[in-house]
């Protein structure tokens, strides 16, 4: 399965969602689609009960509308879960007395209607992202940034398969020396410095964080294009040669500004930070 993990948003409750490539189907984590329909304060109880009872109604049906697939857990760590695709969660739905179950599944269908459509013409997948980040209140600048820093690892993961690098673990793997390099810290040690758990850690990085994150990987990509890495090892000294580029630009920058540029600040509360001013301006011009 050539899988692409995400977050789909539905009402601004967060689901956990895999693309599958190969059969063409999104699959969706099943407790999280519980946590929405039920409000249940703990959907991985109902959903355990409601699948014993599917079990005895149905003898063992429990199989034809679910299997597990590894999603990111709320400690960040990649665990099983159990999933469904698009027209088993359409069957599961009738299981879970819910106003939201009309809603839900009209989001289902234009889940897989959007990402075919993005297949097709990669730009409305750009425009939807667009729409996603000024929804959220990020700043046009920083927007830019983020859009760049995706054709920009999109790059660095082109020369990854060029060089045989699988994706997956080998991919993580090498992230995490870019990152280490030039931040100083592992990604799963940057996402717990800025307080995050199944977040992106781009999508709340700084745009000085996003630029020397950009710098490292491009910085990568363009010695792997000429030092032509074949093992393992000489990808992970690449990796490591493209860190330290960046490393090198944010301790001049830190040393003629005196800030550091590691920061941990995320998201959130730089937007909580931006409403608050607009609503301080707001009351002022009363």
């Amino acid at each position: 399965m050539t899988q692409k993990q995400g977050i789909q948003l539905f009402e601004e409750r967060k689901v956990r969602t895999v693309w599958d490539d190969e059969t063409r189907k999104w699959y969706c984590s099943i407790i999280d689609v519980v946590a929405v329909l039920t409000d249940s304060p703990d959907p991985k109880r109902y959903w355990s009960v409601l699948k014993t009872r599917i079990k005895k109604e149905a003898g063992n049906e429990s199989t034809t509308i679910c299997s597990t697939l590894k999603m990111p857990a709320a400690d960040g760590k990649m665990r099983m879960t159990d999933v469904a695709d698009t027209e088993q969660l359409f069957r599961l739905v009738q299981s879970i007395p819910s106003p939201k179950a009309e809603p839900f599944k009209l989001w289902l269908a234009s889940l897989g209607r959007e990402r075919m459509e993005e297949m097709d013409d990669p730009e409305i997948g750009i425009d939807r992202m667009l729409e996603y980040y000024h929804r959220k209140g990020y700043s046009e600048n920083w927007i830019n940034q983020r859009l760049k820093s995706i054709e920009v690892r999109k790059e660095l993961t082109d020369e990854w398969e060029r060089r045989g690098v699988k994706k997956g673990a080998e991919y993580a793997t090498l992230t995490d020396i870019i990152t280490q390099g030039w931040a100083g810290m592992t990604t799963r040690q940057y996402k717990q410095y800025k307080g995050l758990k199944t977040e992106s850690l781009r999508d709340n990085m700084t745009n000085l964080e996003l630029v020397l994150n950009m710098l490292a990987e491009a910085s990568t990509t363009e010695i792997s294009k000429e030092k032509k890495p074949r093992t393992a090892a000489q990808n992970r000294k690449v990796a490591a040669e493209g860190g330290s580029v960046a490393a090198a630009a944010r301790k001049t920058l830190e040393a003629r500004t005196g800030k550091k540029v590691v920061s941990r600040l995320n998201a959130k509360q730089v937007l909580a930070a931006k409403q608050a001013e607009q609503i301080e301006a707001a009351e002022e011009k009363k």
